[in-house]
């Protein structure tokens, strides 16, 4: 009885080390200035290509509502 609480507390104790370990890994890792920053002109090019693609459909449309002639 006594080794198989040894074992679940060593199971255990890996466990929380384990998780301790991740967590403090993920936290210390941050995302660069440059990382930012593309994702930023990532941003901006999606929206300039939606304005653009905005702009020929309306001007399609217009097109097409003044008829003949």
């Amino acid at each position: 009885m006594r080794t198989m609480w040894i074992v679940i507390g060593a199971v255990l104790l890996l466990g929380l080390v384990s998780i301790w370990y991740v967590t403090r890994r993920d936290r210390a890792r941050t995302t660069s200035g440059e990382d930012a920053a593309a994702a930023r002109i990532a941003t901006a090019e999606q929206e300039r290509h939606a304005a653009e693609r905005h702009g020929a459909q309306g001007g399609a449309w217009q097109r097409g509502q003044q008829g003949p002639g």
